[in-house]
Order: C-alpha cells, then sequence, then structure tokens
C-alpha cells in the first residue's frame, strides 16, 4: 500500500491510499486538475481513484466535491450530517447511488480497505478521523482535533502509518496577527492540534510498529516545519520511525517496500 499526501494546510487537504489497481481519496480540498497532476507527480495513476472519504464538511477538505460529482464517477464515503452539510454548502444533492454512508465507530469495507471512521473533537457537525487496513498495512489519517483524546489516542496504536495534525505553535499563534476570536477558536478544544498536544498524542501511540510519521495540516502563520519537526522527534527519539513533513504546494509521497502488504 502506497500513501501520498497530495496537499495538506488550510488552503486544501487531500490524502491518497493506493495498492496501484485502485485508490482511496482522504478529503477533497484541492481542485480535481491538481489531485490529477498530483498524482502523476508521485509515480499514483488517477485513473484507478474510486473513492473519496470525507472527514468533515470544512472548506479545505470538500472543496472539489461539486466538480467530482460531475466530472467523476467516484463514491462518497461520510456520515449523513458530514453529507448533509456539503450538500447545503455547496448547494448539491448527490445521489445515494454515489454514497456510502459512513457511521463514527463502525466499520465500512470499500474494495478491500477496511475503514473505520472516529470521532474527534472538532467544530464541525459530525468530524471524523480515519483508521484504514489494508491486508497486513494499518494507517491512520488524523487532522482537525481541539486536543488528543482517550478516543483518538486508542484508534492510533498499532499503526505503520500515522499522518499528525501539527498545526500551530501556541506561542506564535498567540503572538500572531489572527484576529481574537480566531485564535480562541483554534486553541479551542474543538479547533486545531498545536505541536505540543501532537507530541502528547505521538507519545501515547508510538511503538515498535510505527515506522512512518507525517505531520499534516501545519499552519503557515502560526507554524514553522523546524518547530513542528523538533516536537516530534523529541519524542520519536531513537525509534525507528521515519517522520516526514506534508505541504501545502507540492505533494509528498512514501512509497516503502517495508511497509506490510
Amino acid at each position: 500500500m502506497n500513501y501520498a499526501a497530495l496537499a495538506s494546510g488550510s488552503k486544501g487537504n487531500c490524502h491518497a491510499f493506493s495498492d496501484g489497481l485502485r485508490t482511496l481519496l482522504v478529503d477533497a480540498g484541492i481542485t480535481l486538475k491538481q489531485i490529477r497532476l498530483r498524482m502523476r507527480a508521485v509515480g499514483m495513476d488517477p485513473e484507478t481513484v474510486g473513492a473519496v472519504a470525507l472527514s468533515h464538511e470544512h472548506s479545505d477538505h470538500i472543496r472539489a466535491v461539486p466538480v467530482l460529482l460531475r466530472q467523476t464517477d467516484w463514491t462518497f464515503l461520510a456520515t449523513p450530517d458530514t453529507l448533509a452539510a456539503v450538500n447545503a454548502i455547496h448547494g448539491i444533492d448527490i445521489p445515494k447511488s454515489r454514497v456510502v454512508r459512513l457511521r463514527a465507530g463502525h466499520v465500512t469495507h470499500w474494495e478491500g480497505i477496511r475503514l473505520l471512521p472516529f470521532s474527534t473533537p472538532h467544530d464541525a457537525a459530525d468530524p471524523v478521523a480515519f483508521r484504514l487496513e489494508w491486508k497486513a498495512f494499518r494507517a491512520a489519517v488524523v487532522t482537525d482535533l481541539g486536543y488528543p483524546d482517550a478516543l483518538v489516542a486508542d484508534h492510533c496504536q498499532d499503526l505503520d502509518l500515522l499522518v499528525l495534525e501539527a498545526n500551530h505553535d501556541v506561542q506564535m499563534l498567540r503572538e500572531g496577527p489572527y484576529p481574537p476570536q480566531l485564535k480562541a477558536r483554534i486553541l479551542s478544544r474543538v479547533g486545531h492540534l498545536s505541536n505540543e498536544s501532537m507530541s502528547e498524542l505521538l507519545a501515547g501511540v508510538l511503538g515498535p510498529r510505527l515506522q512512518t510519521v507525517i505531520l499534516a495540516h501545519l499552519s503557515e502563520q502560526n507554524n514553522t516545519p523546524e518547530f513542528a519537526q523538533g516536537a516530534a522527534l523529541a519524542v520519536l527519539g531513537g525509534s525507528s520511525a521515519t517522520l516526514y513533513l506534508a505541504r501545502q504546494d507540492e505533494p509528498l509521497s512514501v512509497f516503502n517496500a517495508s511497509l506490510p502488504g
């Protein structure tokens, strides 16, 4: 199983998991054109995409949905509340034939992938993160959460690959140019994960199986790659895990022959 962060940040998010024959996207916050261009750039075939799992309805995760509805035959996997919010925001009606309804805490199978959505503390209708299993390979995409609660930590155990939010440095955010209301929202328990909270969660799930950690959803104004990576490396220490940084403007691919499957 191969993974690529096609885009990650406040301007758009999209992650891809592919076995070469079928590809599942997690979120679609960049244009269809960019999805295709970035997949090709990392050696993935856009024609293998069959579905996109939507974590929640914020624009940087669902921006491409109307175009995908018109120009592809992809299936949309989402909880009913997220689906309703997406339809309302975009003024569309995704037909039932194109939808697989998800329920937090319940497994759904798609083309051999075992997909488990689980609830996250975020200010959206029914936000979820995703744990994916394919044969022996286990991964999770965990972004857009205000704090690392026990439920999230439980679902991030025994992974091969973890995509984890490192949105902001608290001091940078507090001293930065954002208006007070936005700062308060980001810092709240339904906002975004700080470097400190990211490292707390990472420390709680780090084990010998974890081989790949991708830091995601970094704020361009309130964080730096050095701060985020430093916080993660302080936890990873002498572990065998490799640390990567997902970026907004260019794709990152992990084609690792050591990954199971």
